[in-house]
């Protein structure tokens, strides 16, 4: 089983629909930089429903031994920046990223970047779920923005494109 890094996002959008618990079943260490950690507290300081680390005996606080400097100037969060940075020392990792930016940045450091939809297409395909479309369509309940025709593609690439919204 593969390595995973995981900002904030991809945590915050798995324990909103209930697939949190899936990360250490894909993966066999689950890393987040403590950026990841402060902002998750932060976000439970100011009352959000957001997970604590603490919680899950299976992810590791990890940080990278020396961010670049010179991504603090981009328009990339904390939590991103350390995450990136973490998966550049560990490049065999999977790095979780949702943001576009992010990912963009990432990939062209040739990291292997997936989002939380990727990780659900592969939770399905390892059998955790029968279908992602309920969970595709509640990751909108819980705030991440998703075009239809990502979601249409995401659903057929799950074997799963009805062609339109069940809610």
């Amino acid at each position: 089983m593969p390595e995973v890094i995981s900002n904030t996002s991809p945590l915050l959008y798995l324990y909103r629909i209930g697939a949190l618990a899936w990360l250490p079943k894909l993966f066999n260490e689950v890393w987040i930089p403590k950026a990841v950690a402060i902002e998750l507290a932060e976000g439970r300081r100011r009352g959000y429903d957001v997970p604590s680390p603490r919680d899950y005996s299976w992810i590791q606080i990890v940080d990278p031994k020396s961010p670049p400097s010179e991504w603090l100037a981009l328009e990339l969060g904390p939590g991103e920046v350390a995450a990136i940075s973490l998966a550049l020392e560990n490049p065999n990792r999977i790095v979780l990223l949702d943001d576009a930016l992010a990912r963009r940045i990432a990939q062209a450091a040739g990291l292997n970047v997936w989002g939380t939809l990727r990780f659900l297409l592969e939770a399905k395909s390892e059998g955790l779920t029968e279908s992602i479309e309920p969970l595709v369509d509640h990751l909108g309940d819980t705030g991440m923005w998703l075009s239809e025709s990502v979601r249409n593609r995401i659903l057929a690439l799950a074997g799963e494109n009805t062609g339109h919204k069940s809610r």
